[in-house]
Parts: C-alpha cells; structure tokens; sequence
C-alpha cells in the first residue's frame, strides 16, 4: 500500500441513544463528526428506553450519514471503508448501525470493519494529540463501562481493571435520580457541586478486595440513598449541592487513586481518560495533577469526542484496516463484547 495513499472511512456509531457518522481520513483527520442526539427524549423517563432508542436511530440515520458526507465534501464512492460499532450497547440500537454498515459496504463493494465500542473511546484521544502512540495507559469512563487497559498497541488491550458492578457513569445517573437532579446524572451533579462543598459528607470510598485496580460503586450509590433517607426520617435539611459534590469526590477519589496505583506498578509514562464521564471538569483537573506530581504526560480528548460519535469509530477503524482485518457479511450486534474478543 502507497504510504502517500488517503485512507477514508465513513464510520457509524449507534450502540445508545446517539446516532452519529463521520468521515475520518488517515486515522486522525477529522472531515466530519455529525452526532443526533436523543438526550431530550429519554429525559422524559429519567433514562434510556431502549426500543425508542432503536425506532429513532431507523429514522436519524440516513440523514446523518449524508450530513457527515456533504460536510466532508465528498460521497460515498469516494470511500475507502465502512466501519460501524458492533459492541457492546444496546442490542436494537446496535442492529441499525451494523445493518446500515452492511447495507453500504455490499451495495458499494467496500471493505466492512466492525469496531469495539470500548476502543473507539481509546482512540478518540488519537485524534487531538497527533504525537500519542501506543503503550500508555487508559481510563475509559462511561455510563455503561468503567475499564482501566493497558493500550499495548494499536487493536492491542489489557484490561488491568473493570467495574465489578455499577459503571462510574451509572453511579452518576442514579445519585442524580436519588438526589432529586434529574437525568442526565453526570452533568447535572458536576454543576451542582460547583455550588457544593465535597467534604461536607463522608461517603466510602470502596476497595475490591484481592484485586487492586478493579471498582466498586454500588456500596457509594447505597450509601447516598442511605444518607438522604436518614435526613428525612429525622427531619434534616438536605443540601443538594452538598450532597452532589461529596459524592462526586467519593467517585473522582476512586478513579484516580486506582489509575495512579496502576500507573506507578506498571511504570507507564503516558496517561489517558476516555468516555463520557472524562468530560467531568473535576475528574479532568484531578487526573492532571495527580499526573503531573509522578512525571506522567496526560492525554484527554475534547468533551465532543469523549461522548458517543463516530470521529472516535473512525479513527479505531483506520488502525484496523491498516492491520488487515476486514468483516464479512454474517457481522452481528454483540451487546456484551468484551474488549479485546472478536466476534
């Protein structure tokens, strides 16, 4: 392959409530990043319903497709490759992203390239910090997964630690539900806590037992609800913001003391955050310094690309395709796909 040679990839990202496409030229040229969000939707219910999740993606998609093309200038013939998310997420809203995937692929003789959702959030980090390579260490943080990998080469994982129950963005959700904030969890408490004072509450800080780098927030969301119900039986003023910003600090506490753990054993000397809960100014400026006081380069990605979208499938495709891996047609929507497996 001529090293000189364009490689573009229209990617689709639809494993939750986003349906996004983008067009992403030689891993980390962004040509366009078109994300539809559903957010005012599942607000009505305080969460994701997933079958309007997936009915709305079938009525979203085209459109995005073909914005992210017009913005990038070019059309689908132009395309060296289509790659979609096919793992894990929400299996109905999976299905539409990979059957349009291969609907585009067949129809235009074009290479397919299934991506982990999980390594698109690794990768997002390629397309800002052009200098970043392979080994470093990353903390991807979302509403669905909590995992701290080993990034040993490009398409190469080790998960040194995972969530044993609620994901970081999950426990942010329910706090929220419980504290009376409302849904989406995450920004919502982040902008309470700003108000907040985070030592006002002692809540735990959970440690798994025989395995240093793993995470537990279940026992932390128990204990909030545990705190507001004590405050109403007894008739206690609660303080929202209070509330939120000692919860957030139980959390960000956890995440950065597992990472840095982590960071000195492994002696790694690039540091990454990925996922939507990396967009959490406080957990940003915390990973930073703890960073910058052991002599660790820092990399995160801009909040757009920490969310669901496409830019992140893109750039994970270009590695992939340049390794030699391509899909055939029997490519399925894996809900549960562990990073590192190939379906």
């Amino acid at each position: 392959m001529d090293s000189n040679q364009e490689i573009k990839i229209l990617a689709i990202e639809s494993s939750c409530d986003e349906t996004a496409a983008a067009v992403v030229v030689n891993g980390r040229d962004v040509r366009s990043n078109i994300i539809s969000s559903q957010i005012d939707i599942h607000t009505l219910y305080g969460g994701v319903v997933p079958e309007i999740a997936s009915r709305k993606h079938i009525e979203r998609i085209n459109q995005v497709i073909e914005q992210a093309l017009e913005t990038a200038g070019m059309v689908l013939d132009d395309m060296d490759a289509i790659a979609v998310t096919y793992g894990p997420g929400l299996v109905g809203a999976l299905l539409v992203g990979v059957a349009q995937a291969k609907a585009i692929a067949y129809a235009k003789k074009m290479p397919l390239i299934g991506v982990h959702h999980i390594e698109g959030h690794i990768s997002a980090n390629y397309i800002e910090n052009k200098e970043l390579e392979p080994p470093f260490l990353c903390l991807v943080v979302s509403g669905g997964h909590t995992h701290l990998v080993k990034v040993l080469d490009y398409g190469v994982y080790e998960v040194a630690g995972r969530t044993r129950d609620d994901a970081a963005g999950e426990a942010f959700d329910k706090a929220a539900r419980a504290i009376g904030l409302g849904y989406p969890g995450g920004p919502k408490i982040e902008k309470a806590s700003r108000m907040g004072n985070p030592d006002a509450i002692h809540f735990p800080r959970a440690k798994v037992t025989g395995s240093d780098y793993d995470f537990s927030f279940s026992g932390l969301k128990s204990a909030v609800l545990n705190y507001l119900n004590g405050c109403r039986m007894k008739q206690i003023p609660i303080v929202q913001e209070d509330v939120a910003a000692s919860f957030q600090r139980a959390v960000i506490d956890v995440l950065v003391d597992n990472a840095m753990r982590a960071a000195e054993q492994y002696h790694t000397e690039k540091f990454a955050i990925a996922g939507g809960v990396a967009s959490n100014g406080v957990l940003r400026s915390s990973m930073e310094q703890a960073c910058a006081e052991r002599g660790i380069r820092f990399f995160y990605p801009s909040p757009v690309l920490c969310t669901d979208n496409a830019a992140m499938i893109g750039t994970a495709a270009y590695y992939e395709y340049q390794a030699g891996r391509r899909d055939g047609w029997t490519l399925n929507a894996v809900p549960n796909l562990k990073l590192g497996e190939r379906a």
